[in-house]
């Protein structure tokens, strides 16, 4: 008897493990996550990581439901005041004071993102993008629409709109050419009210270049000649970035110090004064 209980209880055994690995599969793949579509926009684009060039946007698209943090920072130091060891001793403008900016990003559905950026002069822009046309579609260019509003004093007081497009050429994976023609409403912060309809709005063409020159590290660089309200000089950056995996961190040099469409508008200081500067952004998807 006692071994034919130990068969029975084998037998008994083996036949409900048959029984429960189909169930225990079954329930397996019913409580499994549904995998996730595949959506292109979240492939790495090598030629365009990063959602700007150094203030211009680019036609990088947001994935849907997904999110990126930026951090900008410009130091208030002229790099050419002063003699060498002036530099040195303010630690290359590293101890001036600087504007700071925060900014942050969502993708609410295929082809449209939207998000507000801060800058700690208390200036507040809005801003939103849609993509009509992807260069891997069409083989030719990418294009996108954005419109923005920044406002002064935490966005109680001047505001200054603006429209504009976004043309992007791709060269592969070594970089990418950006013809952005936008327009600035109320970029003048304090109009001569006989001088409203001549010199209260400003439009320019933003030109930018993003050249890859190792696997992971970049060249940025861009221009924005102006038409309209054009005090100072145009406003131009150049810089070096390096991606690495969702960061991208880039040094980079300006004549200004503005990161929102009406800043960017006003121009930069003079021809003679650059900054030092940096961006660090990040990928959440």
């Amino acid at each position: 008897m006692n071994g034919w209980g130990r068969w029975s209880r084998l037998v008994m055994l083996v036949a409900l493990l048959g029984v429960a690995s189909p169930l225990l599969a079954a329930a397996q793949t019913a409580t499994s996550p549904a995998p996730r579509e595949d959506d292109p926009d979240r492939d790495p684009n090598r030629a365009q990581p990063d959602f700007t060039i150094v203030n211009l946007p680019t036609t990088l698209r947001l994935p849907r439901f997904a999110s990126a943090f930026r951090v900008t920072h410009r130091f208030g130091r002229p790099l050419g005041a002063g003699d060498l060891g002036d530099l040195a001793g303010d630690l290359f403008g590293l101890d001036s004071g600087a504007q700071i900016g925060l900014e942050y990003r969502f993708g609410l559905m295929r082809g449209l993102q939207v998000g507000i950026h801060r800058t700690n002069s208390k200036t507040i822009e809005f801003f939103s993008q849609y993509s009509l046309l992807q260069q891997k579609e069409n083989k030719t260019l990418g294009l996108d629409v954005v419109a923005t509003i920044d406002g002064t004093n935490n966005f109680r007081d001047s505001y200054s709109p603006a429209l504009g497009v976004l043309l992007s050429r791709e060269f592969g994976s070594r970089g990418a050419l950006y013809l952005e023609p936008i327009w600035v409403n109320n970029s003048n912060p304090l109009p001569d009210d006989e001088l409203l309809g001549d010199d209260n709005d400003t439009f320019f063409v933003g030109l930018g270049l993003r050249l890859r020159i190792r696997p992971t590290l970049y060249l940025v660089g861009e221009v924005l000649p102006r038409v309209g309200y054009d005090p100072g000089v145009n406003h131009a950056s150049f810089g070096l970035e390096k991606r690495a995996g969702g960061h991208v961190f880039q040094v980079n040099f300006s004549n200004g110090f503005g990161t929102t469409m009406g800043q960017l508008a006003r121009g930069g200081t003079n021809s003679d004064d650059w900054y030092l500067g940096f961006n660090i952004s990040r990928k959440f998807f």
